[in-house]
């Protein structure tokens, strides 16, 4: 079984890097950009940009106590008489020097490195630009080198792939894997191999694909395809950086890792497609939690959901209807066993319109509406509503929209509303709707509350420049009694 639900919680509560410590890492590199800028590092510097796990956003939360970190790229102009060393141990040298930076400064290989009282870090590696031809060549400071590399379009491909994937699929998915290597400890494989064999999986050909409709089925599909590529190579196999086929991110395996690596993955695809062919939902919950661990589902009573799921599976056929003209005793029902028993196709009634705007191919699914009740359209009487809380027949929903980590939607978006309504009430009334309604407040709507039923509000943001649809709310449902 899916259990959509599910996976989005446990990645908004487990496994992704909350709004907090982003933005006390954003400030962190704000600062630090600042001094390296008004240091006397020497070096003329061009530009900064993020590195690795950060700026391909597949970075996740540490396991309890242990530190996250980003990697920031620092681009500078070549100096005269600067060796490949100079450039990390003169940068070395100016934190050093700081009251504020020099207990928390060390230096590696190509970075440097400032750690937050072992909560998180930042990795400031120099990358110089067009020394001899044009390109970019990090320092490595072990064997004074420079060595050409390629981070920015590295960055630019995985954008591509999750671009194809649909529904930032395969950051998810990525995320969900390293979470399963943080958390087991059975294998490694270090985070750009592991992405990049993730993102090999993908290519132009899955767009639109019903293989990538949702987080479970994305990563049934991946797991599935590395597994068959791994299986058909027995030994270490190169796995070439696509924009740089001169570096093999396989020489960071030895054999034995590479060998184990592929067993595991090998039985976790087993698990996996076990847990999402599960047709009972408690064995499907426990099946999952073998996979990812306890923390999975964890607000859920799996004895409780199965004696729920048992007689649900029983009884909810009784009140639904293809048509969407349910009796009103699915609003009873679901108050008792919650959004969980409706199927997928509830939310996809037939006469729901079609987004008139053209996709973007990376289109967000991440947005979420959120909701508050009035008695009256301008009251300043006012309660919170989840999706699923049942709110009287009276009053109203002032609907709005937010990004994953709470905050509003930027300038230069405007957001639509789908409102889509069902149940024999509203279908009598001929108020079946499904249609697109523009904001009344900047990116809020109201919605008076009337038909009894289940009915949804589906909120899509679309760039004014080009009129193209950028993000996409899942159905927000609304249970009027």
């Amino acid at each position: 079984m899916k259990l959509q639900a599910q996976f989005n919680d446990f990645l908004a509560e487990t496994v992704n890097l909350n709004a907090t410590r982003v933005s006390l890492l954003s400030e962190a590199v704000l600062n630090l950009k600042g001094f390296i800028r008004n240091s006397a590092y020497g070096a003329r510097i061009k530009t900064f940009a993020r590195q690795g796990s950060w700026a391909h956003q597949t970075i996740i939360k540490p396991l309890a106590g242990g530190e996250y970190d980003a990697d920031l790229l620092m681009f500078v102009y070549p100096e005269e008489g600067w060796s490949a060393s100079d450039y990390v141990d003169k940068l070395y040298d100016v934190f050093s020097a700081s009251g504020l930076y020099k207990d928390k400064v060390s230096r590696w290989e190509y970075c440097v490195t400032i750690e937050y009282a072992g909560v998180r870090k930042v990795d400031i590696a120099p990358c110089v630009v067009d020394r001899h031809q044009p390109g970019y060549e990090v320092c490595n400071r072990a064997t004074n080198d420079f060595e050409v590399t390629r981070p920015l379009e590295y960055t630019d491909w995985l954008v591509e792939q999750n671009g194809y994937s649909g529904g930032n699929s395969f950051r998810k998915v990525t995320r969900l894997l390293k979470y399963l290597r943080d958390i087991k400890t059975t294998f490694t494989c270090p985070s750009v191999l592991l992405t990049t064999l993730v993102g090999q999986q993908i290519s132009w050909l899955d767009q639109g694909k019903a293989n990538y409709a949702d987080v479970p089925t994305a990563l049934l599909t991946l797991v599935s395809r590395l597994d068959e590529w791994l299986q058909a190579r027995p030994n270490k196999p190169q796995v070439l950086n696509p924009k740089l086929t001169t570096e093999d991110f396989g020489q960071l395996w030895t054999d034995s890792q590479y060998s184990n690596f592929r067993n595991c993955i090998h039985r976790y695809q087993s698990w996996i497609a076990e847990a999402y062919d599960c047709e009972d939902r408690a064995e499907s919950i426990k099946a999952w939690q073998r996979v990812f661990g306890d923390e999975f589902g964890k607000g859920v009573n799996v004895l409780a959901e199965k004696a729920a799921t048992d007689s649900s599976r029983l009884s909810v056929d009784h009140y639904l209807s293809e048509t969407a003209a349910h009796s009103d005793g699915l609003v009873d029902f679901v108050k008792r066993v919650g959004l969980s028993i409706l199927p997928k196709w509830f939310f996809k009634p037939p006469y729901l319109k079609n987004p008139p705007w053209p996709v973007s191919r990376e289109l967000i699914r991440t947005i979420n509406v959120v909701a508050q009740w009035h008695p009256s359209k301008d009251s300043m009487e006012v309660r919170r509503v989840v999706a699923g809380d049942p709110v009287p027949p009276r009053g109203g929903l002032w609907l709005d929209v937010r990004q994953p980590d709470g905050s509003v939607i930027p300038d230069g978006y405007m957001v639509q509303w789908r409102i889509t309504n069902t149940g024999a009430a509203a279908i009598a009334a001929n108020s079946r709707r499904g249609d697109f309604y523009v904001s009344n407040r900047r990116y809020s709507r109201w919605e008076p509350l009337q038909y009894r039923g289940v009915h949804m509000a589906e909120a899509f943001i679309v760039r004014m420049t080009d009129d193209v649809l950028v993000a996409q709310s899942e159905p927000f449902a609304v249970l009027i009694e």
